[in-house]
């Protein structure tokens, strides 16, 4: 057993007493929580913490770092991705996952939710150094292609959960890509094959989502035209893309909103009431990458919301670090506390994959990997000790 202390420590969900120890035994799970001095205990500088949950990641998208111009807006983005996303040699791409996948482990990121259209990560989950829940995107917003759409996403599925995991979780399931890219029969698929599984998705990131869904005007209709999608069965709702289509999904999902950049308070009302079990992923640095704004995170608090954190991917990012997400959300939030920033950077994030029995708090039990932070209040830098 090893006992650590440090000048703060945060449980994942708030500040322990001063001068708490950690017992942990050898293969880094918890043993014990004292809140009072132990003689003999490590002492570390600044703060300890549970390793990160990185929420929201394409590692599959590593190699496109710095291609696509920053600020362009949500919609010429998009538009770049398949553009010139395979450009690049498969050692290109296979280099860039792997130094993408390391980075991550260096920023103290012990479980990441992966977003995966193809089975090319199913590698970087080989190594065995992170946890793993592996969004497999269904993608089709013509409804009579969604048998086609479903089938080759249940292949990219099968690639995954046929993965076993030793000392990591490696986890998977399929979830729709964004309200504006599948059909309302590719929904109703996607929440027939597992009924109770997370659902992670990109949610009101531009206004132009929202008008879609209201008026079937706007620049998504040029985006699906520039992919050669046929729309013409598209009927507006009239109403906001999330309540449009949450609708065809099940109440029974844990559900990962992600974005949510244009999300109303209704919004969030809504969806509330709708599902029991909700969190909204903020990626900031991608956010103010592609469109240059950040979500209302102050009414977020104020309905309630579970915030976790993401870091989107490479191609809408300088890097791919939480201690760098929660430092930007108090750049432009100052007066919310660190108490707060890192809960939603571990428990939070843990909750929301599913994982909080084993990463996310150091609670007994637990495997949470842990993180030294020094400069919180200056310059935050982080070291992965466990």
């Amino acid at each position: 057993m090893k006992l650590i202390t440090a000048e703060r420590i945060h449980n994942g969900h708030e500040w322990l007493p001063t001068g708490a120890t950690i017992e942990v035994a050898d293969d880094g799970t918890i043993a014990a929580v004292h809140n009072s001095p132990i003689e003999g205990a490590v002492r570390y500088d600044g703060v300890l913490a549970p390793g990160f949950v990185n929420v929201h990641c394409h590692l599959e998208l590593s190699h496109m770092r710095g291609v696509v111009p920053e600020r362009t807006g949500l919609i010429p983005f998009l538009k770049s991705i398949p553009q010139y996303r395979n450009d690049f040699t498969e050692e290109q791409k296979t280099e860039a996952r792997h130094r993408a996948y390391h980075h991550m482990l260096n920023n103290g990121i012990v479980a990441v939710g992966d977003i995966a259209n193809t089975a090319d990560t199913t590698d970087v989950r080989a190594l065995g150094k992170m946890h793993f829940h592996t969004f497999v995107e269904a993608l089709g917003f013509t409804p009579q292609n969604a048998d086609r759409a479903f089938e080759y996403a249940l292949m990219v599925y099968a690639a995954y959960a046929a993965q076993h995991g030793s000392d990591t979780l490696l986890r998977q399931s399929i979830t729709p890509h964004a309200p504006y890219s599948v059909s309302d029969a590719l929904f109703c698929l996607i929440d027939r094959h597992l009924p109770a599984a997370p659902i992670s998705i990109h949610n009101q990131e531009s206004e132009e989502e929202n008008r879609f869904y209201t008026t079937g005007e706007g620049l998504v209709c040029e985006l699906l035209q520039m992919m050669g999608i046929d729309h013409s069965s598209f009927r507006p709702t009239g109403k906001p893309s999330l309540e449009s289509y949450l609708q065809w999904m099940s109440k029974e999902h844990p559900f990962i909103f992600v974005h949510n950049t244009s999300s109303t308070e209704g919004d969030v009302r809504f969806a509330h009431t709708y599902a029991p079990y909700v969190h909204w992923c903020l990626c900031p640095n991608a956010n103010l990458y592609i469109e240059g704004r950040l979500p209302d995170i102050d009414m977020l608090i104020r309905e309630g919301a579970n915030l976790c954190i993401g870091t989107d991917s490479l191609a809408s990012n300088h890097q791919l670090c939480v201690l760098s997400e929660l430092c930007t959300i108090k750049t432009h939030f100052p007066h919310l506390g660190w108490e707060t920033l890192l809960q939603w950077g571990t428990a939070n994030g843990a909750a929301a994959l599913q994982m909080q029995d084993v990463v996310g708090t150091l609670a007994p039990g637990t495997r949470p990997g842990m993180i030294q932070i020094r400069g919180l209040e200056t310059r935050p830098s982080v070291t992965r000790i466990i």
